[in-house]
């Protein structure tokens, strides 16, 4: 039986963490702090990185997946909208690209950074990751439509001046992707599940194999954890992932002193914001891929890349409503190619079902690249 379940509700560290984050987050929720209080914050901002991993993993235990993959990544997501619409309410025309930065950098890090370390941890594990190819391609395709229609095509429309959209063709990519994000997760939870569900690998074999009948494999048979745990679990999730985004906000004055003082782009801070956001799925999916689960690695990002611009266009589509200023969506030359590189990358890698640690390793470069050419444009 998994040990979370005997685990003393007062003194479990995964229950203090994020109610400490969270209690840091209101004192600090809108004020200049100092040095030392910077670090605090971001202990605490760590501790409910690591809780958040912790409580996912209970909560996907309980439903199984597909649906352990989604709740983190729509968890994470919802709560990163509702950041990025209070940032832009707040910030006026400086963040009028915030929507359209923090989306890609999303989809950067999902799509290279958290898919090439996966492919690298299991590949290491078992020579070669294996996964579902059906699932993995449908969903690369569905953060390549999205990207294209919410990211691309306003840096060439003609309505209006700039890569923005109009009125009307904001609400149509609003509608259409939302449309979208609903279609894949039908797919992904009802009509194909099985494409999303983790592949046997030979080690899973020779492990069931070992197993007498009637016996109890301590990973995959582990007895799931009661309805009222995984509720108590899914509490604390959120209150964690509340903790995280929070407690990025409260840092991020220092992280942009810290850029503006390197010299470096505003855009920067966009990148290491998003960095900090998508810890939790970043560990959750490396953990996965050590239990040579690397479809479960590859739910997790691109599920977090398609609610990223599933959920977020359609939100800034309402919030302009009342913000003012102009909403720039429309991405540069430079990150076009990056994003074209990742389609094909991303296809080429996943069309087999399976792939090697050359693999995980082009994925990681792209990303590295992304992130060299946003501190040195």
């Amino acid at each position: 039986m998994s040990t979370a379940t005997h685990r003393s509700p007062l003194t479990d560290w995964t229950v203090l963490v994020p109610v400490v984050a969270l209690v840091a987050l209101v004192f600090s929720w809108g004020r200049d702090l100092p040095g030392l209080a910077v670090v605090l914050v971001s202990l605490c901002l760590a501790g409910a990185v690591l809780a958040a991993v912790h409580h996912a993993e209970v909560v996907a235990h309980r439903v199984g997946e597909p649906f352990g993959s989604l709740v983190l990544a729509v968890a994470v997501t919802v709560i990163e909208v509702a950041l990025i619409v209070t940032l832009m309410a707040d910030g006026g025309d400086k963040t009028a690209s915030l929507a359209r930065d923090t989306v890609f950098a999303a989809v950067m890090i999902t799509c290279n950074g958290i898919v090439g370390l996966s492919l690298l941890v299991g590949a290491l594990r078992n020579r070669v990751a294996v996964f579902n190819a059906e699932g993995s391609g449908a969903a690369l395709a569905t953060v390549a439509t999205l990207a294209v229609l919410s990211l691309v095509l306003p840096t060439f429309t003609t309505s209006k001046p700039g890569p923005e959209f109009s009125t009307a063709q904001l609400t149509f990519a609003a509608v259409t992707s939302l449309a979208l994000y609903g279609l894949f997760v039908t797919v992904q939870t009802v009509r194909h599940r099985d494409y999303f569900l983790p592949v046997a690998t030979e080690r899973d074999r020779e492990r069931a194999a070992d197993v007498p009948a009637g016996g109890d494999d301590e990973h995959d048979h582990a007895a799931p954890p009661t309805s009222r745990a995984a509720l108590i679990s899914l509490g604390l999730l959120l209150v964690a992932l509340v903790a995280v985004v929070g407690d990025a906000k409260a840092v991020s004055p220092t992280i942009e002193k810290g850029v503006a003082n390197a010299g470096l782009p505003h855009a920067v801070v966009g990148v290491i914001i998003a960095l900090l956001v998508l810890l939790p799925e970043t560990l959750a999916a490396v953990r996965a891929a050590r239990r040579d689960r690397v479809q479960t690695s590859l739910n997790l990002a691109y599920g977090s890349a398609i609610a990223s611009i599933g959920l977020t266009i359609p939100a800034i589509a309402l919030a302009s409503i009342w913000l003012t200023g102009p909403l720039l969506l429309g991405l540069g030359a430079i990150h076009m190619v990056l994003l074209a590189l990742t389609v094909v990358v991303g296809a080429l890698t996943l069309v087999p079902g399976r792939a090697t640690l050359l693999q995980g390793g082009v994925h990681l470069v792209i990303l590295a690249a992304y992130l060299f050419l946003a501190v040195s444009p």
